[in-house]
């Protein structure tokens, strides 16, 4: 339990920390808290599960209060741990790091997290998807533009509505399961009842489809993202919406696995949708950040379509994809934000010759630009290369769409980087990178590359729980701990 405490503890410590001190005990939390997540990593067999509580009664209205992980679940917390850190060191020399208020905003979104990825009872998992929800709206709303109150009323009520119908689909498995135990609501007995199926997890889907966001849920995101502050873009992008994707492996296909006829493919054509929908609108836009917004609807449609197909092979791609997603939203946004602290501004038209004066931040951004259209030895080949082969061999259509993403990618992204770091020269002054920043870039750079040159480190982590969970759905096995 000490993977929940701890960052509980540390975020409400921070809350009371004068400010010169804020900054690094900020990181060396967040720091703290991966350590004891790499602790975890060294003690643990892929293929067990490690219950870290679990009560051996039933409580009242079915909830059973267990929580754990398997290999699935520990890479999403060390995902989690490490993209935080990340952040917090991105953001050193920023004055937001010194604010009490979202350091600790930060470190509690951490535990709501934590506890979402480990959580392994519905009503569990449901609580901590909603807790979330308050660290990045005050994060938002404290820290983003002040005029960003339309964007945050559209995030608000769309989160809103996509918790509801989550919380619908929980009480209504009630009447398929004893109680809420993930092991029990895995083998729910819907006796055939397909549309039954399809009608409960069609609830627990509109809610992840919104946090993704899956077309044409995802008005919210461009707004949101546009307003928000640097970091709380980073933790929409590269965590939050890996909640649905997480919880759509994890919860949906295998407790409403018969229900799939109805829902399989209008979400891999919406996925496809997506690819296509999101590519075209970033190429149009202007404004960085919201070219990467829209960017990132793009390849997340990829992602989620690839996972409806339930295959070990896209399974092990999209969360080869998942990570791949959080280096490349956290860099990109990372570019997005060094030019904005400089400039004041992110119009692409305003910029150009960037490269000249700041030279080590025009390598760098082109080194991200590279690993984000998925340039062969980098976890993004990897992910959507196989995504795309699974696609494909389920219908060439959906295939030739997913494929389109490597051909749109790069022209978004090229456009992105010759207009603002070469073209006419309209930027004479501008401060290169500072150490923390270089840090950053490196990280992201090593884990991008070491990911795509060796990805079976992930697969053969995941691998044991993808197998237990099919042999779940089945009903081949019942849960021990070992």
């Amino acid at each position: 339990m000490e993977l929940i405490i701890l960052p509980l503890i540390l975020g409400i410590i921070a809350f009371f920390l004068p400010t010169n001190w804020v900054r690094p005990f900020g990181l060396l939390a967040s720091l703290s808290v991966l350590a004891v997540s790499i602790v975890h990593l060294m003690n643990f067999d892929p293929a067990n599960y490690v219950l870290i509580l679990n009560p051996a009664e039933v409580f009242p209205l079915g909830l059973t209060f267990k929580m754990g992980y398997d290999g699935l679940a520990l890479v999403m917390v060390l995902l989690t741990n490490a993209v935080i850190s990340i952040i917090l060191l991105a953001n050193w020399n920023r004055e937001i790091s010194s604010n009490a208020r979202f350091t600790g905003l930060v470190l509690l979104m951490q535990c709501a997290l934590l506890g979402l990825f480990t959580s392994l009872d519905g009503i569990l998992f449901y609580t901590f998807w909603e807790l979330t929800l308050i660290p990045i709206f005050l994060i938002l709303y404290w820290f983003g533009k002040q005029d960003n109150n339309r964007a945050l009323f559209k995030f608000f009520l769309y989160t809103l509505l996509g918790s509801l119908m989550m919380l619908l689909s929980f009480i209504g498995l009630a009447y398929f399961s004893p109680n809420f135990s993930y092991f029990q609501l895995v083998q729910a007995n819907f006796d055939g009842k397909a549309v039954e199926a399809a009608m409960i997890m069609g609830g627990i889907l509109f809610a992840f489809a919104v946090k993704i966001p899956l077309f044409p849920f995802h008005t919210w995101q461009a707004p949101t993202y546009t307003n928000a502050p640097m970091a709380g873009t980073m933790l929409l992008s590269a965590l939050m919406l890996k909640m649905a994707l997480y919880g759509m492996i994890k919860w949906m296909i295998p407790i409403g696995f018969e229900g799939l006829v109805y829902l399989k493919w209008p979400v891999i054509t919406l996925g496809g949708i997506g690819i296509v929908y999101g590519a075209i609108i970033a190429m149009k836009q202007k404004d960085l950040k919201t070219l990467f917004a829209y960017a990132s609807i793009s390849h997340l449609g990829l992602i989620a379509a690839g996972i409806m197909l339930f295959t070990v092979s896209a399974i092990e791609a999209s969360m080869v994809q998942i990570i791949n997603h959080s280096i490349v939203a956290v860099a990109l946004f990372l570019c997005a934000g060094i030019i904005e602290d400089r400039l004041n501004t992110r119009n692409i038209d305003d910029l150009g010759g960037i490269a000249k004066v700041a030279p080590h931040f025009g390598f760098w951004f082109a080194v991200m630009t590279f690993i984000s259209v998925s340039v062969p030895f980098t976890a993004g080949f990897i992910g959507e290369f196989v995504l795309i082969k699974e696609l494909f061999t389920a219908h060439w259509v959906i295939g030739i769409t997913a494929a389109s993403t490597l051909v749109f990618g790069a022209v978004y992204m090229l456009r992105a980087y010759q207009g603002s770091m070469f073209g006419p020269t309209k930027v004479t002054v501008f401060k290169d990178l500072t150490w923390n920043e270089y840090a950053v870039f490196g990280i992201l750079t090593l884990a991008a590359v070491g990911f795509g040159l060796y990805p079976q480190i992930i697969i053969d982590f995941i691998k044991p729980s993808i197998k237990f969970t099919q042999e779940l759905m089945a009903g081949d096995l019942t849960f021990t701990k070992k």
